[in-house]
């Protein structure tokens, strides 16, 4: 990972991005939901350093505010998909047979269906906000990494060392976490920040539209859909909004890209 350039510019940007996101808001003179009723759409003044938005709330901190909750939801999601992705991919991969094809069984099933209009469908009736849009997107991000772990995992299963175990009677939970996770690290390091990127996407697409994150709390998606109408008059509110949303997005995946790359020469090697 250190020889990997992609891997180390993604850390240094996204680090960057954390400590303008988590740090920002307390030097910030406004908090995200303060109003300002004496400055509505203002420009950026020493008091309000990229201005207000149309209700008077300060651009700086309510975009921050917006950043940190599409970042931890796309962190949450990743976490969650991955989890998932490892506990299904490894019971099939380790135990074969009827368990195997049903899993497997499953997971085709999901992968035919459309999830993002399966979201849009669900999305209106139920309460949103981030509890909610957390396991929706992460129901239908793991399905094709329990795939791949399933493979390495139904290829490990024969090695030496794990049919040592067996024989010496060792649990399959136990040889599955002291034998087989860690050959698979690397998959799911991967698959992890590489999945922080899409669901961020994911989530600002949905807020966008009106079915993610909603009032009286904000994200990226829903910042942008707010100032969007007015970006060719007031820009602020919008590109402060996107242009956080594709740095995010770009740091992850540089990050991702640099992790496969450092961890797995073969893909192209460290650059």
């Amino acid at each position: 990972m250190i020889r990997s350039r992609r891997a180390v510019a993604g850390l240094v940007l996204l680090a960057t991005l954390l400590a303008l996101v988590f740090a920002g808001p307390l030097v910030a003179p406004w908090s995200w939901d303060d109003t300002d009723f004496a400055a509505l759409r203002s420009g950026p003044t020493a008091e309000h350093w990229l201005g207000t938005t149309e209700s008077g709330r300060d651009v700086f901190a309510v975009t921050l505010r917006g950043a940190r909750t599409s970042l931890l939801i796309g962190l949450a999601v990743a976490v969650i998909s991955t989890g998932i992705a490892a506990v299904v991919g490894t019971a099939a991969g380790y135990a074969g047979g009827r368990l195997d094809r049903t899993l497997m069984w499953g997971v085709d099933l999901l992968l035919a269906l459309p999830p993002f209009l399966i979201v849009v469908l669900l999305a209106p009736h139920l309460d949103g906000g981030a509890p909610v849009l957390i396991p929706l997107l992460a129901a239908f991000m793991w399905m094709i990494t329990a795939r791949m772990v399933r493979a390495m995992t139904a290829s490990l299963r024969d090695r030496e060392y794990v049919l040592a175990a067996r024989f010496l009677g060792v649990g399959a939970p136990r040889v599955i976490v002291r034998h087989v996770l860690p050959q698979l690290a690397s998959l799911l390091a991967v698959d992890a920040s590489l999945s922080v990127g899409v669901a961020i996407v994911a989530e600002s697409g949905l807020s966008y539209l009106g079915l993610g994150v909603r009032p009286p709390d904000v994200s990226l998606g829903t910042l942008i859909a707010d100032g969007h109408g007015a970006v060719a008059a007031y820009p602020l509110p919008f590109g402060f909004a996107a242009g956080l949303l594709v740095l995010i997005v770009l740091a992850v995946n540089l990050l991702g890209d640099g992790l496969r790359d450092g961890l797995d020469p073969a893909s192209g090697g460290a650059r």
